[in-house]
């Protein structure tokens, strides 16, 4: 399996260190919930373990790649408390196939909310303990 698959393959088990093994070392992470990229794969494990646990009913719908492979966007839908919400993870890749740049898209607003008041206090948290 390339590491263009397996991230969704490793999404769609809930396997935080499957997901991880696609990103590069200096990868970076961009969040619809944060002004500052996460950068490196540690930051970055930290914001998807807490997805993990925040999302509910996380379900990719559509994948779209770019004609040389170098980006791809998976479509998914998913459930934060009382709110519905679909959004788009873009995902560039390096040439060895690693994830370099990796952006996340979410909507409504009313999910994005939700979805700060829920990851921020958590994320503040897993900062606290990785300082």
């Amino acid at each position: 399996m390339s590491d263009r698959e397996a991230f969704r393959k490793a999404v769609e088990s809930r396997s935080i260190g499957e997901m991880m093994a696609p990103f590069a070392e200096d990868a970076v992470l961009h969040s619809p919930i944060t002004f500052k990229p996460f950068e490196g794969r540690a930051a970055i494990r930290i914001l998807l373990g807490i997805l993990l646990e925040v999302f509910q009913d996380f379900r990719y719908t559509d994948e779209l790649a770019s004609d040389d492979t170098s980006t791809q966007a998976l479509v998914f839908r998913a459930r934060v408390r009382d709110r519905d919400l679909e959004g788009i993870d873009l995902i560039r890749f390096d040439e060895a196939g690693r994830i370099v740049d990796f952006t996340v898209f979410i909507r409504p607003r009313s999910a994005i909310e939700v979805l700060l008041e829920e990851v921020a206090p958590r994320l503040a948290a897993a900062m606290r303990g990785a300082a």
